[in-house]
Order: structure tokens, then sequence, then C-alpha cells
């Protein structure tokens, strides 16, 4: 199969396959032509665009994309309260999620945008509560010696939480999600922010709850020896992202304000 296939039947010449390509990958010469194959991102545009189903794309197969039979797909003030109802979990039952519903959750980040259709997300999930215990006690480490060295900024609170029995880290979650790309691939810090908030919107969904776990986070950045071994990260990967993951302990009764929306426009 070429690249591009056009059923010369069903097609009706309508163009926007080619106006919608993000690469110019297509013209338009009496019947639709790939004139550049090689600037493709696989995005699949142009099969999901055209009207006709009159297209097939050997990188993104009309048979593997899914009819879209409304849009918008939901009401704009149910969207809007789902949205404002996300919450940060840092309290959460100790019951494991099954598996099932962890890839159910995971696998949803698929489908987020990432630069050029790069993709290239892929995730580690911790659930042994050993090792869990132990991240935190190594970045309590990490944190105390960064509060001996650094003057700008003080980690005391989280040290004196811990100190207290708390887990000022992972906040005692089951489960711990950790998003990783290649080391040397472009935009993957952003492409996994774009997947880890698409992840924990739909948590929601499913009753479970989660928290970016920006602490363990910051250790993981300084490349902290002793956490990048525990995490068994495998050569050429990167930790990009971080989700505590679990069923909320407690369930919030109202959606919070936040500060007015500031806006400018350009005349």
């Amino acid at each position: 199969m070429n690249l591009i296939e056009v059923n010369k039947e069903r097609c009706i010449r309508c163009g926007i396959c080619v106006k919608i390509c993000p690469v110019r990958a297509l013209e338009l010469k009496g019947a639709v032509e790939a004139v550049a194959p090689e600037a493709c991102i696989s995005c699949g545009h142009c099969v999901a665009v055209c009207p006709q189903s009159a297209l097939d794309h050997r990188k993104s197969p009309l048979a593997r994309q899914v009819a879209l039979t409304g849009f918008p797909v939901i009401a704009a003030a149910a969207a809007r309260q789902f949205l404002r109802s996300r919450r940060s979990i840092r309290s959460y039952k100790q019951t494991a999620v099954p598996r099932e519903k962890l890839v159910q959750l995971i696998d949803i980040g698929r489908f987020a945008a990432t630069a050029s259709n790069s993709q290239g997300v892929s995730y580690i999930v911790v659930e042994d509560q050993a090792i869990l215990r132990k991240a935190t006690e190594l970045m309590m480490e990490w944190m105390e010696a960064q509060d001996q060295t650094t003057a700008h900024w003080s980690f005391s609170h989280h040290i004196r939480a811990y100190r207290q029995g708390l887990d000022p880290i992972l906040r005692d979650a089951p489960h711990l999600i950790l998003a990783t790309t290649a080391r040397n691939q472009a935009r993957g810090r952003e492409n996994t922010a774009f997947a880890l908030a698409y992840i924990e919107l739909y948590a929601t969904v499913l009753g479970l709850g989660t928290c970016w776990a920006g602490l363990l986070e910051m250790g993981l950045e300084a490349n902290y020896a002793p956490l990048m071994e525990l995490f068994k990260i495998p050569a050429g990967k990167a930790i990009t992202g971080a989700l505590m993951a679990g069923y909320p302990e407690y369930h919030y009764q109202r959606l919070v304000d936040r500060n007015p929306l500031e806006i400018s426009w350009l005349p």
C-alpha cells in the first residue's frame, strides 16, 4: 500500500484533506496525491476529516479510526463542570487499583497532543509499597542535603512533616505513574505534560484521583543517583513526569473558584 490510497469512486475532490494537512504532504492534482510523503507525520487528519471516507493511510488506517457521530461531543456546561471538578488528590484509600483499571486510565494518554505527532511517551507503574516508601526516604535525604547547600529555597517544612510520620512526597498513594521518553526526544517533557493532563482528567470518570508528584520530580530532574537506581529506568530513557494515583479518601463537595480572568487584546 502506498502512503495514501484514494477511493476515486468516493472522492469528490473537495480538497479538505489537502487543506488540513499540517505539513502540506498532499496536493489536489485532479486527484489527491501524496507529493511529499517524507514530510508526513502520520497524524491521520486527512483520513479523519474526509466526509466521504475516501482516504486510507498506511500509517493511520481508516479501519482503526472511530466514527464521530456528533460535534461537540459534550455540552459546554457539562464540560465546564467536569474540567472544574478536577482536584489534586493528596489523601488516598489504602486500596490497590486493579491493573486493568490502571491500564484503562493510562491508555487515554496515548490520545493527547504531541509535538509533530512525535508521541513516544511510555510509562512505569510502581505498585510496590516498599519502593514507594524508599523513594520518599531518598527524597528526604536529597532535601536535607539541599537545605545545607541552598540559601534561596528550604525544604524544612517537608522534612519536619516526614519526621512527624507523614509522607509529604508521595502522600501514601498506592500507585505511582512514571512517564518516560527517549533522552534525546525533542519536547519530551511537554508531550508528557499533555499526556498526564489527559490521564488526571480521565481519572475522575473512573472514580480515581491523581496528583502530580512535583517534589519527587525535583529529585529526578536533579538526577539524584539513588533515586534513579531505585526506579530502574531503562537505558536511553528519561523520566519526564510523575503522577500519584489511587482511590480518593474524600470527595469534594464544591467547585473551587480561581483568580479572576486576566486577558488583553491586541488591536
